[in-house]
């Protein structure tokens, strides 16, 4: 789901190089077009769906499609662009509402569309994308704080349900990738500083042990371990991917 850029495209490529048939969605047409294109290098079927992940509708077609041109989803990946950047006095009721179906809904829709099929199967790998907000507080992301968190506790739960029937949830939650996202995020930040955006990002850098920010093909090997049989004692999970920036004792 959302792999027409960012962690969700890596995801894509990762997936596909790894063997797997793949169902990816977008909402926009050209860098979906783009992906696929790029998907279908590695030898497998290829099935691009233009959705916003954010509606029941969009959520449906991108499942319906899987079933019908892939004959099923083994292997799901929620992921969802990242709600707007904002503090809690400036946001709207509609903002929240948004938020909710975006980053909370959208992967409760595509559970209940695909984890009956994967008990019934006896198999399956899901895979949430959500955000180091998880476990710390990002400043100005009132949103993502709030339903980050909730994700975790979804996965956490349902993989509770559905571990004994060969099927594993986890949530990667990562920090601070080379993505457009973060570079907004980032550029946004800076200009509230007063510095240059280079200048803002050398900082941020700097308070990461690892020294750097990820690559976004780092997370899709994540991603496609998860989603491997090697994977299948690990389950209800929520995996930290920042270099060492949030200091936590698990």
């Amino acid at each position: 789901m959302a792999a027409s850029r960012g962690l969700g495209r890596a995801a894509a490529h990762a997936l596909a190089g790894s063997g797997h048939d793949i169902t990816v969605c977008g909402r926009t047409p050209d860098l979906l077009a783009e992906v696929a294109d790029e998907l279908r290098d590695y030898g497998g079927v290829v099935d691009a769906v233009q959705a916003d992940v954010a509606t029941p509708a969009g959520v449906d077609r991108v499942i319906r499609s899987a079933e019908q041109r892939l004959g099923g989803v083994d292997v799901l990946v929620t992921n969802a662009g990242g709600p707007p950047a904002g503090r809690f006095l400036d946001l709207s009721e509609e903002q929240w509402n948004a938020a909710y179906q975006l980053t909370l809904m959208s992967t409760v829709r595509a559970l209940s569309a695909t984890l009956p099929a994967m008990v019934r199967s006896g198999y399956g790998r899901v895979v949430v994308i959500g955000s180091s907000s998880v476990f710390a507080p990002l400043e100005e992301l009132t949103l993502s704080n709030a339903f980050r968190p909730a994700l975790a506790g979804l996965v956490s739960s349902v993989a509770r349900e559905v571990a004994e029937h060969g099927v594993t949830i986890n949530l990667i939650a990562p920090g601070r990738f080379t993505t457009d996202r973060v570079r907004d995020l980032d550029e946004r930040r800076a200009r509230a500083a007063g510095v240059e955006y280079e200048q803002f990002r050398q900082r941020a850098q700097a308070r990461i042990p690892a020294g750097r920010y990820g690559h976004p093909e780092e997370l899709g090997a994540l991603v496609a371990f998860l989603a491997s049989d090697a994977a299948s004692y690990l389950t209800g999970q929520s995996l930290l991917v920042d270099g060492g920036l949030v200091s936590r004792t698990p």
